[in-house]
């Protein structure tokens, strides 16, 4: 059960061209009034990126550049979960968790994972180095799912701590957003002998309805707006935790209604671009969304949602006063008082570029982010 074992992809090229075959045959649906993103993904951008992952993008290369850093699979209760271990040239790396997020993957981290590991081949100060562990969470890529409902985030953290344990680490830091934010507090929570600190992008500090009688007129505006933006979108919590199994149908068979479903929430997770793809590479996100076609794990990566994330419903990442916590994007002072309330905060920095999925945005500020946290605590 504790055996470590190499792993490697190898999609079959008889699954590549059923997805091609798939994406030439689609049958289309018209397009709905409305102008731009107001119904949903445009239906001609839609046909135009599908047209470019059936003719252009090329998943052998992406493949192979995935192949070039080291992977495994080991069985964690009962699970067997694929890692993504990268150790630091660096004899003093501090060896480092990643937890990608939803509807993500372990492709999140692949343009932070040189920075981290080797600086000094990336001009970096190659003081500050780590050794990147990135795990996938079970029911996501390689990773097996759950064989039975109630999974939590607190289960994944206690089978991170079995995982760093036996790729012999004693001592290391862990980092997360999106889900990867609710799974690396918790591990602090599991394992604080262990953890030295925890590095998240954001999702700390939210406020609740419960925090509202106490608020100023400039928080309670905030708040105001807060509420806008969360309500805003697909509710994706209340969709997958419905009928996670009828989506899934859908998602499993085409992968037209795949990439569509992907576009939505990529999109409505960059509000401060047009498009993603203005911030995050189309054959990074098609890279993602391959991975969640060819292991057909649509369904399986949502049990966040109908299992939910922390005491059987929707929550903020529960804090924790164990470590140290720092954030990438700190957020505004109202959130700030409240995350100094159940947290020990030594790292708030304003300012830091980007949307949601930071490390696939902007890998560099990521990676320096995360350098600059970790150093205060070697």
């Amino acid at each position: 059960m504790s055996t470590v074992r190499p792993f490697r992809i190898d999609i079959p090229q008889a699954e590549i061209d059923d997805l091609r075959a798939r994406l030439r045959n689609t049958r289309w649906a018209p397009s709905l009034p409305g102008a731009d993103w107001e119904r949903g993904v445009p239906t001609e951008y839609l046909r135009e990126v599908a047209e470019y992952w059936a003719t252009e993008f090329d998943w052998r290369a992406q493949e192979t550049a995935l192949n070039a850093f080291p992977q495994f699979v080991t069985e964690i209760e009962g699970l067997d979960v694929h890692v993504v271990h990268v150790r630091s040239p660096e004899p003093d790396a501090v060896p480092l968790l990643l937890t990608h997020g939803w509807p993500n993957s372990f492709v999140e981290f692949t343009r932070t994972i040189g920075p981290l590991t080797d600086p000094r081949a990336h001009g970096l100060d190659p003081a500050i180095a780590f050794d990147v562990v990135i795990p996938s969470v079970p029911g996501f890529a390689f990773s097996q799912a759950p064989r039975e409902t109630g999974m939590t985030t607190a289960t994944v953290a206690r089978m991170w701590t079995t995982l760093m344990a036996r790729l012999g680490y004693d001592r290391y830091g862990t980092q997360g957003g999106d889900l990867g934010a609710y799974i690396a507090p918790e591990m602090a929570v599991a394992a604080p002998e262990h953890v030295i600190g925890v590095h998240l992008d954001g999702g700390i500090g939210m406020p609740t309805a419960a925090d509202v009688p106490a608020m100023s007129a400039r928080d309670r505006a905030e708040w105001d707006e807060m509420q806008q933006w969360m309500t805003g979108g697909v509710d994706h919590h209340a969709l997958l935790k419905a009928a996670p199994q009828s989506f899934a149908a859908g998602w499993n068979d085409s992968p037209v209604a795949l990439l569509a479903w992907m576009l939505q929430k990529f999109q409505e997770f960059t509000p401060m671009a047009e498009l993603a793809e203005d911030v995050i590479d189309r054959d990074h996100l098609l890279t993602n969304v391959a991975l969640y076609w060819f292991t057909q794990t649509t369904g399986t990566s949502s049990w966040p949602m109908y299992d939910g994330l922390r005491d059987g419903g929707f929550a903020w990442p529960r804090d924790q006063n164990l470590v140290p916590t720092g954030v990438y994007g700190g957020g505004s002072p109202l959130m700030r008082t409240l995350a100094d309330r159940g947290n020990k905060i030594t790292h708030w920095p304003a300012d830091n570029p980007g949307n949601h999925f930071v490390a696939m945005e902007e890998p560099t500020a990521h990676a320096t982010d995360i350098r600059t946290f970790f150093a205060e605590l070697r």
